[in-house]
């Protein structure tokens, strides 16, 4: 994966370009993400950073207003179709809905110009985006303006927007237009038939489309409510085109008076879960009367029901709280949470979180790793029934990654490294950039041989068994993962005659500046920990479940499969610290040259190596991506000791540019675990400006949604000191110097658990008073209520 963000940092007064962290106040202090200047030359932050969502489908913040160079963007997870047979399937765009031409005085609203007092600021505890401003037409007059939108949490389908505007100095002619505009497409890829429109009662607006290849249908539903000098409007002006319908509203306005415009849309789709087995015209028919019953209530009390979804579900569930010297902080963080829950298909168990989420067309939609080791441990502790869904869409991409295999020929199930509807298989684009020097395009390997995606799925598994104590999950779906993918790793092995040893041959592991490379370290741990993880259940089922042991030896022949495991474990190259103790990350990788990478340490953006080196150099030197070995430290940590940790870490920062945004927060927390702690906050906090940062470009594509939940886990994980290892809870907290109490929850083996963290004390309190085992900086602790630990003593500090 190529990404953008950037590294410099700021402070929580700065202005970013625009950009403020600090407007919040009262009860709504470190709440708001906002701009204070408005540049249509640069878009694309907060489009993307104050997206709206709800799971179901993710909304692009793009202005009402239309401006060159624009994304509007509407994405519902899970209706993947392929524009063509040359291309990838992806997340189409659906049809605008936001889209509204303001003309007063017959001038086109444009508030690069002429503006005061802008502002547009996403509320995060309530998901509401607010826009205002004053705007002077070229004639001198002035007109205040406020725009209201959210998409609803507590009804999936509904979006809902709100238009004010007044006449502040002179009487004005006011005209806007608005409706549904399917005439947008994914950076020019058409996804949708012309489809049927109709308007009922002059006031109900109805568009169905229909995907070209996957053929999922789209019902888009509208209802505008306007009202003028507080007298209702109802008579549009009715237009139709090719892909649109738009209703005309327009009049007088003397001054200080309002025109008001309510506008309220339902999407619907053919893949929704509730509409099995139902016609399309049952489908219309319901969803209209969904609209109607939308419209009877309005957009303050639709909000409402909204906003108390997002307390009950989110902020009173999450519970998390950072008292900190700097606001930014706790900002940071429920900028995080929110993001989380805005962009994950918590509805439907058929579809996993894209990697940019439903905020832009980054990587079509498509799900990595990144879910699985970037932001599945937030749900996995934090709401487990979500990780659950989660790893089903696992579970039912395992027809795809069996294919994989076979095409591969290979044995068992091999994960696509992209993944999108989970049968398909692998998405992956095969070419790419170009290169700097040949000026020839650049074939993306990853599709072909950055494996380690599939001992990550089945990590992930075992991450969620082990903290939930999920049986029913394992007996369900679990297990089959597991022992399947050890299948594929046995199968992949080669036999190396010199070292009489099996190696891992031609892959990309997670530092994708490296390709083609023998023996990654990370991928052959992986691979190993796997099939050790295999061998382990078959053992215990054999001998505890003879029912799910007998039907997963009928499909997977795990006799044969046992065989095989036995035969290699003792024998797969797992590399060993050398020569000042630094574990090569490949067999060529220590070999390679070492240059001055200074001027890429210190980039305002990433890639900016690619000004001066075509990839293939890059495999010649010692530069990374992001380093494999931290993020083998981080996950199976119990492999090695402190020193060679050290070591390791020492060696290979200097030579990571962090040009994957997954990359700072796994230094993070390893430069806390190994007592660095102002070099860990220094990294948490680039790891929360890479989408909250300077750098106005970095989230045109969509928000960094691995690097979100990165967020999350550099806090609990890092800082807070969470692990679970063999099954056992350990916390051992390390707050930043300025941190003075940090709170949150977790669930641990089908209890909640709340904890409070300061400098020299930890708390920790059982919900339901179920007795507790956890380990404290190794001393071991038993309660079923509540804990008190003074952190001073558990350290051996005087």
């Amino acid at each position: 994966m190529n990404d953008l963000w950037c590294g410099k940092s700021i402070g929580q007064e700065e202005m970013v370009m625009g950009m403020k962290y600090d407007l919040g106040t009262g009860e709504e202090k470190n709440w708001i993400v906002a701009e204070s200047s408005f540049s249509s030359s640069l878009l694309g932050k907060a489009e993307a950073v104050m997206s709206l969502g709800n799971g179901y489908m993710g909304l692009r913040s793009a202005a009402e207003e239309p401006y060159v160079g624009e994304v509007r963007n509407l994405f519902v997870a899970g209706t993947f179709n392929k524009s063509d047979a040359q291309e990838v399937s992806e997340l189409p765009n659906a049809a605008d809905v936001t889209r509204m031409n303001i003309f007063i005085d017959g001038e086109r609203l444009d508030a690069s110009v002429r503006t005061e007092d802008y502002v547009r600021a996403l509320n995060l505890k309530t998901a509401e985006l607010i826009r205002s401003f004053i705007w002077t037409t070229s004639a001198g007059k002035q007109v205040a303006l406020k725009f209201r939108r959210f998409v609803s949490l507590d009804n999936l389908h509904v979006i809902a927007m709100k238009m004010e505007l007044e006449a502040l100095s002179d009487n004005v002619d006011v005209s806007v237009e608005s409706g549904v505009n399917a005439q947008v497409s994914n950076s020019g890829a058409q996804h949708f038939f012309e489809g049927e429109k109709r308007i009922y009662d002059k006031k109900y607006v109805e568009m169905v489309t229909r995907t070209v290849e996957s053929k999922i249908d789209f019902m888009f539903h509208t209802v505008h409510h306007v009202t003028l000098a507080g007298v209702e409007l109802n008579q549009p002006f009715m237009r139709m085109d090719r892909r649109l319908i738009m209703l005309s509203y327009q009049g007088t306005l003397m001054k200080g008076q309002k025109f008001s415009l309510e506008k309220l849309t339902t999407v619907h789709t053919s893949r929704d879960k509730e509409f099995k087995g139902m016609t399309l015209q049952e489908m219309r028919d319901c969803a209209l009367s969904s609209l109607k019953q939308c419209a009877a209530e309005g957009y303050e009390k639709l909000f409402a029901r909204h906003a108390r979804a997002w307390e009950q579900r989110v902020w009173k569930l999450y519970q998390l709280n950072i008292e900190s010297q700097d606001d930014f902080d706790i900002l940071a963080a429920r900028f995080a949470l929110y993001h989380l829950t805005a962009m994950t298909p918590a509805h439907d168990e058929r579809m996993g979180i894209a990697a940019k989420g439903l905020s832009g067309e980054g990587y079509q939609g498509h799900s990595f790793w990144d879910t699985e080791m970037f932001i599945l441990p937030f749900f996995i502790y934090s709401n487990p029934e979500v990780a659950r869904s989660l790893l089903i869409y696992r579970y039912l991409g395992l027809e795809g990654a069996r294919k994989k295999a076979r095409s591969n020929g290979y044995e068992g199930a091999m994960y696509p490294w992209e993944a999108a509807w989970p049968s398909d298989g692998e998405m992956a684009q095969e070419w790419g950039r170009v290169d700097i020097v040949t000026g020839k395009q650049t074939k993306i390997w990853t599709g072909f041989i950055e494996q380690h995606i599939t001992a990550d799925v089945a990590f992930a598994v075992w991450q969620y068994y082990m903290v939930t104590a999920d049986q029913a999950f394992m007996d369900d779906y679990g297990y089959e993962i597991i022992l399947d993918t050890a299948r594929f790793w046995t199968s992949r092995l080669e036999w190396d005659e010199v070292s009489g040893q099996y190696c891992i041959n031609d892959v990309i592991g997670p530092d994708e500046y490296k390709e083609h490379v023998d023996n990654n370290a990370f991928t052959n741990y992986f691979a190993h920990f796997n099939i050790q993880l295999a061998m382990e259940y078959y053992s215990n089922l054999k001998e505890s479940d003879s029912d799910v042991f007998h039907r997963l030896n009928e499909l997977l022949d795990l006799e044969h499969a046992m065989e095989a495991w036995m035969k290699c474990i003792d024998k797969i190259y797992l590399p060993q610290p050398g020569e000042g103790l630094v574990i090569p990350q490949d067999d060529t990788y220590l070999t390679k040259r070492i240059i001055d990478l200074t001027k890429y340490k210190n980039q305002t953006h990433v890639n900016t190596i690619f000004e001066d080196y075509s990839l293939e150099q890059l495999s010649d030197i010692q530069v990374s991506k992001q380093t494999d070995l931290m993020i083998l430290f981080y996950w199976l940590e119990d492999r090695f000791t402190n020193d060679v940790k050290i070591a390791n870490y020492n060696y290979y920062e200097p030579k990571t540019i962090h040009d994957s945004s997954l990359s700072l927060s796994t230094h993070a927390i390893l430069a806390n675990d190994l007592g660095d702690r102002s070099l860990a906050y220094r990294l948490f906090r680039q790891a929360c400006e890479i989408d909250l940062g300077p750098e106005m470009k970095s989230s045109d594509l969509g928000m960094h949604t691995a690097s979100i939940g990165g967020i999350w886990q550099v806090i609990v994980m890092g800082f807070a000191g969470i692990r679970m290892l063999h099954g056992e809870l350990r916390i051992n907290p390390e707050l930043p110097e300025h941190w003075n109490k940090l709170e949150f929850m977790i669930n641990w083996q089908g209890q909640r658990l709340e904890l409070e963290i300061t400098a020299d004390q930890l708390v920790v309190k059982a919900t339901e008073q179920v007795p507790v085992k956890l380990d404290v900086y190794g001393k071991e602790y038993c309660f079923d209520d509540v804990l008190t630990v003074s952190l001073t003593e558990a350290r051996g500090e005087d």
